[in-house]
């Protein structure tokens, strides 16, 4: 009889692989112990700084950034001879010298009182309908087949580089023309006209990245564009929508240089307002303070009630 055939002597690479798995070192308890990895200096002083040291310095970076709104909160807390005669953290050693009397004389100020009603009258509308008509827009160019659609997000791409300060003469000769130069209409249409370029940029792109499944789901259940619109591409671009309304709110509060050409001189915005007491009423900080804070806080204010939807917005499309 012919013997068995001998077996391969050379190693099988299972083999070696069970003994490169035998080589980890077991703890006393019998349980294997991973492998240590060697960290680089950096990684182990990234990981050390992560906890304690890293909120403090954090806080400290708040705290420096938030410096001037706390100086301005401050000096419209103190009297106009206690602003002259120190700094405002003269009030930490000297809390005597808060008093509300500012804000009751910056109430008494009818040109700032006036100017924040307007200052409302302009950003509000101006804001709703750069959010309203962008929406619109920006589902148009996502989802809805038309001629010339690419050309026309390519010009509306194009708009975005057109800076505020080419279309102040024209448009005020045109403003002019049809009787709306210095008046609150004026300002909103500049304002929405420039907002619009941004806002379907950013509302297309957020639009195009819903799965087509979905719409093409709610179509066959038989919902309609404006349906479809309402009821599944709002909700679901909720937080592009508020990114969009925070930008253009702080964008048209912020602004001087429209509102100082196209606004009503009788009835200017917040901005204005306060440059003209500057300039009427160099020493006049006891209204400056108060009324410059008050213009501060509010689209603070407004910035903190959306932070969440503003950050959502922000991160839309960054992760998977």
């Amino acid at each position: 009889m012919s013997s068995a055939p001998e077996r391969n002597s050379a190693p099988d690479v299972n083999t070696a692989r069970i003994g490169r798995q035998k080589a980890v070192t077991r703890q006393p308890g019998g349980a294997p112990e991973a492998p240590k990895s060697r960290q680089s200096l950096g990684a182990r002083v990234a990981a050390r700084a992560g906890g304690g040291v890293m909120r403090v310095f954090l806080v400290l970076v708040a705290l420096f950034w938030l410096m001037p709104t706390i100086g301005l909160l401050l000096s419209s807390l103190r009297g106009p001879q206690d602003i002259a005669a120190t700094g405002w953290w003269k009030i930490f050693t000297a809390p005597s010298e808060l008093t509300f009397e500012n804000y009751q004389r910056l109430l008494d100020n009818a040109t700032i009182t006036g100017s924040l009603g307007s200052t409302i009258m302009i950003t509000v509308p101006s804001t709703l309908l750069v959010v309203l008509i962008g929406s619109f827009a920006g589902y148009a160019f996502a989802w809805m087949e038309f001629p010339g659609r690419d050309w026309l997000f390519l010009l509306v791409v194009g708009l975005l580089v057109v800076p505020v300060q080419v279309a102040l003469i024209p448009v005020s000769e045109l403003f002019g023309t049809i009787g709306i130069f210095e008046t609150t209409l004026g300002v909103v249409l500049f304002h929405t006209a420039f907002g619009l370029p941004f806002a379907i940029f950013l509302l297309r792109n957020f639009f195009a990245e819903i799965p087509r499944e979905l719409l093409e789901a709610a179509r066959l259940d038989g919902a309609g564009e404006i349906r479809l619109f309402t009821r599944v591409v709002m909700p679901l671009g909720g937080p592009a929508i508020a990114s969009l309304g925070i930008f253009q709110f702080l964008w048209v509060w912020n602004d001087m240089l429209v509102a100082l050409i196209f606004a009503d001189s009788e009835s200017p915005p917040i901005t204005v307002a306060l440059q003209q007491q500057v300039r009427q009423f160099g020493n006049n900080i006891d209204v400056l303070a108060p009324g410059a804070f008050v213009s501060m806080v509010i689209p603070l204010a407004v910035f903190f009630a959306f932070q969440r939807q503003f950050v959502s917005g922000v991160m839309a499309g960054a992760v998977k």
